[in-house]
């Protein structure tokens, strides 16, 4: 039995009709670029999050540079975030100009740890981007109430966890501006790339709207330089399809990872992912850890248990990934910033630990069963 990561044909079958009439409706239409689909899609993620804006953009990657830049961030700013995160969360920092300053991470929910920021605040600091890692808010009132005291701007990488809570308020509206993406593999995926940017800050929303789009209100009158960085009239179209679904296939991802970690709880050498009390985690990957090494033993060990036991899923049939094999920190595009090995342990030591198993809503019971049969089968998990 093959079982992928994730399954994007079956979860297009269950609402193909919808889909197919969404996109013949745009066809049609032959409006394109920034119209009706656009708009109606932006009001409603607004609703879906109780906020005031959303401007769609081109991906996740432009929500966050452009989020940054609305904020104020520029050149010779620094921007405190997580180096245990996807390269679009550093490589938007470093596009507006300004300087990525990592804080380790909480070992538990692999999120920003926020009893460490304070210590890297300086006259430069200028936003905190924390990221909501595999789906899981990370730990927020300490970060707001650090935000306040130095007035500095919050921009939430939601890339993963759209639909998340934090102490029941979503992700995304906890701080200045909401970052989300809509890539394919996500909990709203899109059938390409795209993104937006949520916030209660009208003056934010104005300038993402100016800079996605050319830096321009009005066509062929630009006011700052900008960007072409527009969500595509036929994404937003099945992306509205595909919200209307949304909280149904969360709570699918929630059973699912319920189902992993009550079969995962007792077995030796597997930590299932921790779920913090404060957290509504969606799961947009349900991401183990194999335990830790001994003290008397190199870290490196566990990498070599990891990639053993995501070898032999693999040899069975069962997709797996790893989000993320090499913390920030420690990638050479980043050597300038003079980090080196050891800087931050809690990323370090999660780089070579986790491991992400397949989860999405239309994910069997049985598939999920021989999973875990498999992985009963490797030897030093029992």
């Amino acid at each position: 039995m093959k079982i992928p990561l994730a399954d994007l044909k079956a979860q297009y079958l269950s609402i193909k009709d919808e889909i197919d009439q969404a996109i013949n409706k745009v066809i049609t239409s032959s409006q394109f670029i920034l119209g009706s689909e656009v708009d109606a899609f932006e009001k409603e993620i607004a609703g879906y999050f109780g906020a005031k804006h959303a401007v769609g953009v081109a991906s996740g990657t432009d929500a966050l540079q452009l989020a940054l830049i609305a904020c104020g961030i520029k050149p010779g700013d620094e921007v405190i975030t997580t180096p245990f995160t996807f390269i679009a969360t550093a490589e938007a920092i470093t596009k507006c100009g300004a300087k990525q300053v990592f804080v380790d991470i909480d070992p538990e929910t692999c999120n920003i740890e926020p009893s460490k920021i304070e210590a890297k605040i300086t006259k430069k600091t200028r936003a905190i981007l924390p990221v909501h890692l595999y789906g899981q808010p990370a730990d927020m009132n300490p970060v707001l109430e650090l935000a306040k005291k130095y007035n500095l701007k919050i921009i939430e990488d939601c890339a993963q966890a759209l639909g998340a809570s934090y102490k029941g308020k979503k992700v995304g509206t906890l701080g200045d501006a909401g970052c989300l993406s809509f890539f394919p593999s996500k909990v709203l995926g899109a059938y390409g790339d795209g993104g937006m940017v949520v916030t209660n800050d009208a003056d934010i929303a104005e300038k993402v709207a100016m800079l996605r789009n050319h830096g321009s209100r009005k066509k062929y009158y630009a006011l700052v330089h900008g960007f072409n960085s527009r969500l595509d009239e036929l994404q937003a179209a099945i992306l509205r399809v595909k919200l209307r679904h949304l909280d149904s296939w969360i709570e699918h991802r929630r059973q699912k990872a319920a189902t992993y970690t009550k079969l995962l709880d007792q077995m030796t050498g597997i930590q299932p992912p921790h779920i913090a009390p404060y957290s509504y985690h969606v799961f947009n990957y349900y991401t183990i850890r194999i335990s830790s090494p001994t003290q008397s033993e190199p870290q490196s060990q566990s990498k070599s248990s990891r990639d053993k036991f995501q070898g032999h899923l693999n040899s069975k049939g069962i997709a797996t990934a790893i989000y993320y094999p090499l913390s920030m920190h420690l990638q050479e595009i980043y050597k300038p910033l003079g980090y080196k090995p050891g800087d931050f342990p809690e990323s370090e030591k999660a780089q070579e630990q986790v491991l992400s198993l397949p989860l999405y809503p239309e994910l069997g019971d049985e598939q999920i069963g021989e999973i875990v049969k498999s992985i009963n089968m490797f030897d030093g998990i029992s």
